[in-house]
């Protein structure tokens, strides 16, 4: 016999902001954290070795041109607050609502798989949805749109409740289907939810959930202490103190993100016109004037990117703030590929004489002003190693301003592109290296929602080149030639550090492996198979 759910299961978010389950509305950190709650499930997940295993979707093939992708989904899924079964017109309402969204990452991703007008999307019968891309795509983009969790996960809803209720009223109550069904939540305090009972895919063993917002770690490690917090995130700082609470246990993951520098401002496409975007400003000193990249100007804001990104020791933050729990980083994307796709000597050695020698080179000899930003991405350290960056800097003359706020206040101005300064961003575990480089594409050619803080011709021609490329070896050619193209000019995207995810298990509570989503490891997930201890 089943047992019946029962008590309550506490988890310490840093960022929850309003709930908004609505994939037209839905941004981070609401995606982010929605998708390991879980409220939602997408058609894919994906395995401990990497791969893409099924969720809503059984099983799925790909054409030989990859072209017409088939999704063969499971019977008998159930859509929360009674309205009935999830079928294949769910599927593709769903991800027409994330193609219309003006927040999701991946929104222009979404649109051209799913919406591309050379292409169609159809529903041959209730539980078979067929696609045809109508251009090339490559697996990983596409894996990446229908996988969850993470910060471009997706989720399905309930097509009948949208146009029932309208989206705006539907997001705050959704009906989709996951193991935890949203009954409450109070914006910037908690989000609770209950467990659906004789769920399709795992019935979750506490009857109820709640995530608290508790920005600061302190706040979060003494309800971790006392005991109101079952789980939660922390730094790696904070391990002895949860290792010194009786009966409390660790589960850690190697390699479970990776960290980079970004630098804002760089979109190169459509200066002069009227679609040049707002942040873009030759004054900054890591911003060319000139887009040509044999051009005097060029090089000049080269140098500065170059010198920002050697004056920073990888290693001492590893050692200390991680506690040896990573390694030093080259490039977004590439975290635990970096041995096997990059020659050893692309490594950013830490040097910061040459720093100040590059900086005096490119017209900067006393240095210049520059705005600093963590984005909270729920990953360890984050903070605190952004804040010894900007120690680094200010030690080869720098006038850094550092700035912690929201990532739901800061990540508006990234889509905008009006952001004009540097941010310290994490991201999840990458199923191949180039995942996002979709990230760099223009909002002008595009229509890309989010972005790394730069647009330039080449990266729109080879990026898109890249996406499109179905044979292995090629893309593989084009993702180190573009990885070479973006270390030689440290563009943006410049590798900080990969670490390993630690998740604290309090004493109420069984560790758990099962049901773990490596998507993305930065939160918590897998909440439906923890067990109260002892049961």
């Amino acid at each position: 016999m089943a047992m019946k759910p029962e008590g309550t299961l506490n988890v310490g978010q840093k960022e929850l902001s309003v709930f908004i389950g609505s994939p037209r509305l839905a941004g981070n950190p609401q995606i982010f954290v929605q998708g390991t709650a879980p409220i939602g499930e997408s058609l894919l997940t994906v395995s401990s070795d990497l791969e893409p295993v099924g969720m809503l979707a059984e099983s799925w093939e790909v054409s030989a041109d990859g072209l017409v992708w088939t999704f063969h989904l499971n019977k008998g899924v159930q859509f929360h607050k009674g309205y009935g079964e999830m079928t294949a017109e769910d599927v593709i309402w769903s991800f027409d609502e994330f193609s219309e969204s003006s927040k999701h990452p991946r929104a222009s991703n979404i649109r051209g798989v799913w919406n591309n007008p050379e292409g169609s999307t159809e529903a041959p019968d209730p539980y078979t949805v067929v696609v045809n891309t109508g251009q090339p795509w490559s697996q990983v983009p596409i894996w990446e749109m229908v996988t969850s969790p993470g910060g471009s996960a997706t989720w399905i809803v309930s097509k009948k409740q949208g146009e029932e209720l309208g989206v705006e009223e539907a997001s705050g109550q959704i009906a989709a289907t996951g193991p935890w069904d949203l009954v409450e939540f109070k914006t910037a305090e908690f989000w609770r939810m209950e467990a659906v009972e004789d769920h399709w895919r795992k019935t979750p063993h506490f009857a109820e959930m709640i995530f608290w917002e508790i920005p600061e770690e302190s706040s979060r490690i003494a309800g971790f202490q006392t005991g109101t917090l079952d789980t939660t995130l922390i730094a790696f700082d904070s391990i002895p103190v949860i290792e010194a609470v009786p009966g409390a246990q660790l589960m850690s993951f190697p390699g479970g993100g990776e960290s980079a520098l970004t630098f804002y401002g760089q979109y190169y496409v459509g200066i002069g016109t009227p679609d040049q975007q707002p942040g873009y400003d030759p004054e900054l000193p890591w911003v060319a004037a000139n887009p040509d990249l044999d051009s005097p100007e060029w090089d000049r804001a080269r140098k500065v990117r170059v010198a920002l990104s050697i004056a920073i020791d990888r290693q001492a933050i590893v050692d200390t703030l991680l506690g040896g729990r990573g390694g030093p980083a080259v490039l977004w994307d590439f975290g635990q590929y970096e041995e096997t796709w990059l020659p050893p000597e692309m490594r950013w050695k830490f040097d910061p004489e040459r720093s100040k020698r590059l900086l005096s080179e490119a017209g900067y000899p006393d240095g210049f002003s520059i705005t600093l930003t963590p984005s909270l991405r729920g990953a360890p350290v984050e903070v605190e190693a952004c804040e010894v960056i900007a120690q680094m800097w200010a030690d080869i003359g720098l006038d850094v301003k550092f700035q912690n706020i929201p990532y739901s206040t800061l990540r508006p101005s990234l889509i905008g592109r009006n952001y004009q300064g540097s941010t310290c961003h994490a991201g999840g575990i990458r199923l191949e290296p180039g995942q996002g480089f979709s990230g760099m594409l223009s909002k002008l050619n595009h229509q890309a929602v989010w972005n790394r803080g730069v647009e330039h011709p080449w990266l729109d021609e080879k990026v898109s080149q890249h996406m499109a490329t179905i044979n292995q070896a090629e893309r593989r050619e084009l993702g180190i030639e573009i990885a070479t193209f973006m270390f030689d000019n440290a563009l943006t995207g410049v590798g900080l550090y990969n670490f390993d995810v630690v998740w604290p298990v309090g004493p109420n509570i069984e560790p758990w492996l099962e049901g773990v989503r490596y998507r993305d490891l930065r939160n918590i997930n897998g909440y439906e198979y923890i067990r109260p201890r002892g049961k």
